[in-house]
């Protein structure tokens, strides 16, 4: 739980933003599989994991790697937020577009996702939790409406693209993505209040007002999230039997208007450009919840006051038994229950416009904004602004998105590369050649395309 490295969700924005590359886009907008230019495209795997926090900054990764240098500066700021360690491998799928006059699409997807996060937490209790030995002050203090959540899940996605209308200079598209939700295993802790006093040179502290509920689905430490995630385990966790079930659901719209330089409709000149000029498109992803009904999951009300420990809390909060055994013991009271809870989709808005400078050039501007009640118990994004440019023909593309992120305040540099059906890249890499950064990520993957035959119209056009 007090693992001190953040992670973040990666949109594989250098090469997800691009023409040719529907069953990576669709994740940010379903609607992008209608019309695609791939007449099937078969999805082998993608993996991507990534960093960012608003608690301290990472060491370069090439420093990190000799073990010679502190791997994580705390900036000791009051409150913080961060997403430890936030992952996903995308499975086999595969999409289907048909060439008739409405170019429907239909894809199929696997994916397993996990997300450890916490929101609006105090730096100080963190700190004495992670580093029962600090030297510090005597203080005392008043944290309230944070969460922590951890969540491992899997789904699988059937999603239907389709061209409403299309004059050949307008063109308007709507897309959906239903999911099965597997829910596998979480743990959250959401908090109220909770007033600290800490005594310099103790462990202890003591904490008074308490109005926290801790839920789990996980009974014993021996199948927890905190035991690490490795491609093995998420394997089996795929294919296993699910502790919880949900429904989830992507929604969206593209907008296409297109002409040339001298105004006419497409280009004239160039077959493989996209003959776009601007692309707008609105979604909304992750909506939805996982539920874990009552007999597989338990919840605890703490309130009250008592003494506890930093290392007290690190070694139980793994579970509930032990979790619940811990708290009792030192005072406060615990309301104990087996009851159904629901844990959340990270639900956010996309919006993006993409502008062709020109002939294979684009500038793409992306928008991803939280739409979740960050005191549910459940996951969230948190907001951040993305400039792609991005040159993109059928055999290769190459992107760079330029981020700022509303978490850590900060500007992300990366980089993004495509060769036929493969990819790699990162949305945050400067942690490569820099020290001091809040995150870093990466993803990697592969797919099958097969294009579809330009019709006489587009060769025209």
């Amino acid at each position: 739980m007090f693992f001190a490295k953040a992670a973040d969700a990666q949109l594989y924005l250098g090469v997800a933003t691009g023409e040719y590359n529907a069953m990576n886009s669709l994740y940010l907008n379903p609607a992008n599989i209608a019309g695609s230019k791939e007449k099937i495209e078969i999805s082998i795997c993608s993996f991507g994991i990534g960093a960012d926090n608003s608690l301290g900054t990472f060491a370069k990764l090439g420093d990190i790697t000799s073990g010679n240098i502190n791997t994580f500066n705390n900036s000791g700021a009051n409150t913080f937020s961060m997403l430890l360690p936030a992952a996903e491998m995308r499975g086999p799928g595969i999409m289907i577009g048909l060439n008739d006059a409405h170019q429907q699409s239909f894809a199929l997807t696997t994916r397993i996702r996990v997300m450890n996060q916490f929101n609006n937490f105090s730096q100080s209790l963190y700190s004495l939790v992670t580093n029962p030995n600090q030297t510090a002050e005597n203080y005392s203090y008043q944290t309230s409406n944070f969460n922590w959540t951890a969540h491992l899940w899997s789904e699988i996605g059937l999603s239907y693209g389709l061209v409403i209308f299309d004059n050949g200079q307008s063109q308007l598209k709507a897309g959906i993505t239903l999911r099965y939700l597997g829910g596998i295993d979480y743990l959250s802790m959401k908090g109220n209040n909770l007033d600290v006093n800490y005594k310099n040179g103790s462990d202890t502290f003591y904490a008074s007002h308490s109005d926290l509920e801790f839920a789990s689905n996980i009974i014993s430490a021996n199948n927890a999230i905190t035991n690490g995630v490795t491609a093995s385990s998420l394997l089996s966790s795929f294919f296993g039997s699910k502790a919880g079930s949900g429904l989830g659901a992507d929604i969206g719209l593209t907008y296409t208007y297109r002409f040339d330089d001298d105004g006419a409709v497409g280009n004239k000149d160039d077959k493989d450009i996209d003959g776009h000029k601007l692309k707008l498109s609105a979604a909304i992803t992750d909506l939805g919840a996982i539920t874990y009904k009552e007999g597989n999951n338990f919840i605890v009300d703490v309130a009250g006051n008592g003494y506890v420990t930093g290392t007290g809390l690190s070694e139980n909060s793994g579970n509930y038994a032990n979790f619940r055994n811990y708290v009792v013991g030192q005072g406060f009271t615990a309301d104990t229950a087996s009851r159904s809870v629901k844990v959340h989709m990270p639900t956010a808005l996309l919006l993006s416009a993409d502008y062709q400078v020109y002939q294979h050039v684009f500038a793409n501007l992306t928008y991803l904004g939280n739409l979740v009640n960050r005191q549910l118990y459940g996951n969230s994004y948190y907001s951040q602004v993305t400039i792609t440019s991005r040159y993109d023909i059928k055999l290769f593309s190459i992107g760079m998105p330029i981020t700022y992120s509303a978490l850590a305040h900060d500007v992300k540099l990366g980089l993004g590369f495509r060769i036929g059906g493969f990819f790699v890249g990162s949305d945050d890499m400067l942690a490569l050649v820099s020290s001091n950064q809040h995150g870093f990520g990466f993803y990697f993957g592969g797919y099958i395309p097969i294009y579809k035959n330009k019709s006489s119209k587009e060769i025209n056009q």
